[in-house]
């Protein structure tokens, strides 16, 4: 029963909630960062594994920001 708790579609406040981002948050990075994310007639639903693979993968918005490139221009 809890793995198929685990394998469940996420909605947008669900995936916002998990990464700990706002749900405007979700719908920029679907636009603009290519976040993994399906259509589902009007509503976009979410695989966590996807998203973590994602998130990994360093395309979760976070390696452009500031702080960030000064730190990798440091190193």
């Amino acid at each position: 029963m809890e793995l198929m708790m685990e394998d469940r579609w996420l909605s947008v406040d669900e995936i916002a909630a998990y990464l700990g981002i706002k749900r405007d948050t979700v719908y920029k990075w679907i636009a603009e960062k290519q976040m993994p994310a399906h259509r589902m007639g009007r509503f976009w639903k979410f695989r966590k594994e996807e998203v973590d693979e994602w998130v990994r993968s360093g395309c979760d918005g976070k390696t452009s920001t500031p702080e960030t490139s000064s730190t990798t221009e440091d190193a």
